[in-house]
């Protein structure tokens, strides 16, 4: 694995074949993404930064949804990549988004693993609204008593992943986690309308949500708008990507 810094935005790159940059969700960092770097890079590079205001990537906000679509193409930039997949997990795939409309001569595929985002005409469900509320309560409260405030975000989660997130939270900078729960309350979306997809040119491969805070439904918006779009399963990530 190599570590790349660019200013004070953090990044890993491990593997050998065309690029593919793979950002995180919300509340997590490039380790996130390791499932998808062990099952990828015998075959490509996967660069996995920590979007800024996550992991090593500090930052103090506010954040914005073109402001960390810029980081990824100037990390893009200063690895002499011209053009390379973008993909994300939730509100990765948010970005990812905003990557492959903002800059659309840069992206030759995208990715969406569990779009948390259907636009602003849509909005966040309650169920995504309340859990960016809770996260936001833990979060504001960061920078006076520390990274901690999250353990019981975690609580529900299965053993093991509880565990991992724990140990990911470790390196958080707590002015930043309030920068970024802050971004993820108040709801922006990285497009207007389900429409705004159709600029998409890139071929796309969408895999479906799986709960409440991930609407399976929202595949549906980016399969109806994007033109050469592919709804799948993430088994189907190294075909896609190869073809």
């Amino acid at each position: 694995m190599r570590e790349i810094w660019l200013d004070n935005l953090y990044a890993t790159s491990t593997g050998d074949g065309p690029a593919v940059i793979l950002l995180h969700g919300g509340l997590a960092t490039h380790a996130a993404c390791q499932p998808y770097v062990d099952a990828l890079a015998s075959r490509f590079t996967l660069i996995t930064p920590d979007l800024r205001g996550s992991g090593r990537s500090h930052d103090a906000g506010p954040l914005s949804w073109d402001r960390l679509a810029d980081d990824v193409v100037a990390l893009a930039r200063r690895l002499g990549l011209a053009r390379f997949a973008v993909g994300g997990v939730s509100m990765g795939s948010g970005v990812a988004v905003r990557v492959a409309l903002k800059y659309p001569a840069a992206v030759s595929a995208l990715i969406a693993i569990h779009p948390a985002f259907a636009g602003a005409d849509v909005g966040l469900t309650p169920a995504q609204a309340a859990a960016m509320q809770a996260m936001d309560a833990a979060g504001s409260r960061a920078p006076a008593e520390g990274v901690g405030v999250l353990l019981p975000l975690f609580d529900a989660m299965p053993p093991a992943i509880r565990e991992r997130a724990r140990a990911i939270i470790a390196d958080y900078d707590p002015a930043s986690v309030a920068a970024t729960t802050r971004f993820m309350l108040e709801g922006g979306q990285p497009f207007e309308r389900g429409t705004d997809l159709d600029a998409i040119d890139a071929p796309a491969l969408v895999v479906p949500g799986i709960d409440p805070t991930h609407p399976a439904e929202f595949a549906e918006i980016y399969r109806r708008n994007i033109r050469r779009c592919t709804i799948g399963s993430i088994d189907q990530l190294a075909e896609f990507l190869a073809s």
